[in-house]
């Protein structure tokens, strides 16, 4: 798509990318983002700082009461630049330490207490509120911004999710991967509070066939059709 078929996109623009873990919600998010000159936010970095910063403070990511008990004192701050995003907790850059395996495999006990998805909820709409924002995530749609004017879910199949997600990790294993990614989708979509699941209203991508340059060719175009409605 060239820059002349894509409508001016309007400043209080919201796009929400849900989908499951592997489909490509970072690098199409990001890339759409960069496209149609908005920020960029990454709800699962945040997270992910969470658990980490648990994590060094010895909490029991196991323990709700623990880790409800110590929700709310970190500092986490996101950036938005998509060609640049940051994570900090307490001013300290966390981008690469919140990709550890310790991370990843703590991150959905800790993402499944009510009062860790309330904090992060607040910091979560406090960023979109000034419009203009691709945000992904797993409840982006269904709870954190549900008017958005742009929703997706973006999935892939577990062999395509795998593969990817162990091309960014350097190569591990895809079995291991893959039963990693199945085991998140489990706990993610069961979990009792904002489970992962397709917003009323979203338009369902599958990526497993599509390159990333038409996956992001696709969000760009329902973005030009969502703003040429309402114009």
């Amino acid at each position: 798509m060239s820059s002349a078929d894509t409508a001016p996109i309007p400043g209080s623009l919201v796009i929400a990318v849900d989908g499951t873990s592997g489909s490509g919600k970072s690098s199409t998010s990001r890339g759409v983002a960069d496209r149609l000159g908005l920020r960029y936010l990454d709800t699962g970095a945040m997270f992910r700082a969470m658990t980490w910063w648990l994590l060094r403070e010895g909490v029991d990511v196991h323990d709700v009461a623990a880790v409800t008990a110590a929700a709310g004192r970190p500092r986490i701050e996101s950036g938005t630049d998509p060609l640049g995003p940051t994570i900090t907790v307490d001013g300290t850059d966390v981008s690469v330490e919140i990709r550890s395996d310790e991370v990843n495999a703590a991150v959905s006990p800790v993402s499944a207490v009510p009062e860790v998805r309330s904090r992060l909820l607040d910091l979560q709409r406090e960023v979109i509120g000034a419009g203009g924002i691709v945000v992904e995530g797993r409840d982006i749609g269904s709870v954190v911004w549900p008017q958005a004017e742009v929703k997706v879910y973006l999935s892939a199949d577990p062999d395509a999710r795998a593969a990817r997600r162990a091309a960014e990790e350097g190569g591990s294993d895809l079995a291991t991967t893959q039963q990693s990614l199945l085991e998140r989708d489990r706990i993610d979509s069961g979990r009792a509070t904002a489970p992962l699941t397709m917003a009323d209203g979203a338009v369902h991508v599958d990526s497993t066939h599509l390159t990333l340059a038409e996956v992001i060719d696709r969000i760009v175009a329902l973005a030009t059709q969502a703003t040429r409605e309402d114009a």
